[in-house]
């Protein structure tokens, strides 16, 4: 039996990740902690079993535990995720991992040295459709995959408030890390390095078009030259609707999604599968967050480092998107940092 606890009681940990514990009988949260008090009773409703702690410190000296799940706003994860591995736990850590490559370098050298997993929330592979797609991928379906095209359209960010309330903390770059690129672009990466391999270049244009003072860019364009082909990543919070759609063309047919479909076309005809929920539909996708822990768990049973490894590869793509975007959408070379 795994003995976890919550750092950050927020709506993705109520929402998203208790209904995942709760129907395992191998783990068990007995803990949580959070700045904001108010989230005591909905982790006691939600845990009845558990025992609650005013601070990290509190929680970290009064429990024995396994590992943490940190859901809390990524300027704060890589302080928790060092306090955690100090500790000599295992860390499971919503996306991003971090909000730098630097940090990101530091937390996959922290693992290595400690012995212990860190493994970060990559549930959009998780997804009904996302799972049809790598199965199609591996099963070879459409040959050697090579060009993807993904595009998310939001109206909005998603809100989240911070611990004391106030302002949606998705739109202060202090808090958030970035935009829309760190945001949804660091789902759009690990699915796109999942299908087309390691990336080799890249080059990237953020805008701010809904509102042009915004400190944080609303849309991002980028072109990745990978191991065997392309990809090109559309992200907009400054669409008329919600929606996603991904193209991946290879060597013998076409996979399309859209919806929540995912159709395979090629030279002996056309295949449909209804994948639901779409990808657009919902934030906190609590049925996708069982395939997260069991990859948790079965990391740790192994001591795997694939999905931090893809975690990394993130951090570094996301900087290099942002220097690209800066020197005027250039052409930067990987140098085989990503997706290693």
């Amino acid at each position: 039996m795994l003995r976890g606890a919550f750092i950050g009681f927020g709506n993705v940990a109520a929402k998203g990740h208790v209904p995942g514990w709760s129907s395992r009988d191998d783990v068990k949260i007995i803990a949580a902690t959070d700045v904001a008090l108010a989230r005591r009773e909905p982790f006691l409703q939600a845990c009845p079993e558990g025992r609650w702690h005013d601070s990290v410190d509190e929680l970290l000296s009064g429990e024995t535990l396994d590992f943490v799940d940190v859901c809390t706003p990524p300027s704060s994860h890589a302080a928790f995720i060092q306090r955690a591995l100090e500790a000599s736990l295992h860390v499971l850590c919503e996306k991003p991992l971090v909000t730098g490559p630097a940090d990101a370098r530091w937390v996959a050298a922290a693992s290595a040295s400690s012995g212990r997993v860190v493994h970060t929330v990559h549930n959009w592979l998780k997804a009904p459709i996302c799972s049809r797609v790598s199965a199609l991928i591996d099963e070879c379906a459409i040959g050697q995959a090579r060009s993807i095209r993904w595009q998310t359209l939001r109206t909005q960010p998603a809100v989240a408030v911070a611990a004391g309330g106030g302002n949606n903390w998705r739109l202060d770059p202090a808090i958030a890390g970035g935009g829309i690129l760190v945001d949804h672009g660091w789902h759009a990466l690990y699915c796109v390095m999942r299908w087309g391999g390691s990336p080799r270049a890249i080059t990237a244009v953020l805008e701010r078009r809904r509102i042009p003072q915004s400190p944080l860019e609303d849309t991002v364009t980028i072109a990745l030259e990978l191991d065997y082909g392309t990809a090109e990543i559309y992200l907009t919070w400054a669409a008329d609707e919600r929606a996603n759609t991904i193209e991946i063309e290879g060597e013998h047919g076409r996979i399309h999604v859209a919806d929540d479909r995912v159709v395979l076309k090629t030279s002996a005809g056309e295949q449909h599968w209804a994948c639901p929920p779409g990808l657009a539909d919902g934030s906190h996708h609590p049925d996708w967050f069982g395939g997260v822990a069991d990859d948790f768990v079965a990391a740790i049973a192994t001591s795997d480092k694939g999905n931090l490894h893809e975690a990394v590869s993130c951090a570094q793509l996301i900087d290099f998107a942002q220097r690209s975007s800066a020197a005027g959408g250039a052409r930067l070379l990987v140098d085989g940092q990503a997706g290693r």
